[in-house]
């Protein structure tokens, strides 16, 4: 789940993440900012979810995809749109 929340005074909005996936241990957002290498960390709440916020620029879009266990890459179900990436796959999309 993604849920924006916009400031009438800030040039940014504050953007909550929230995943869930069975039998992860760690889950990490890439993509934000354009940023591929350095991972928002999720933390991870008592009934098994994954959240964070981060404050990103208002009238951006940011690629991105969830990394599970370090491994499993996953798409946003709820993204406000999808795009093709150099590796045949594809990243989800958030329009702020």
């Amino acid at each position: 789940m993604v849920q924006k929340t916009y400031y009438k005074t800030k040039d940014y909005c504050k953007v909550k993440f929230s995943f869930t996936v069975e039998n992860a241990e760690t889950i990490e957002i890439l993509g934000l900012n354009s940023d591929w290498e350095n991972a928002v960390i999720m933390s991870k709440k008592k009934d098994g979810t994954f959240a964070t916020e981060v404050s990103l620029p208002k009238n951006s879009t940011h690629e991105f995809k969830y990394r599970v266990n370090a491994s499993e890459w996953i798409n946003e179900p709820e993204a406000d749109a999808q795009q093709p990436n150099v590796f045949g796959g594809i990243n989800s999309v958030i329009i702020l």
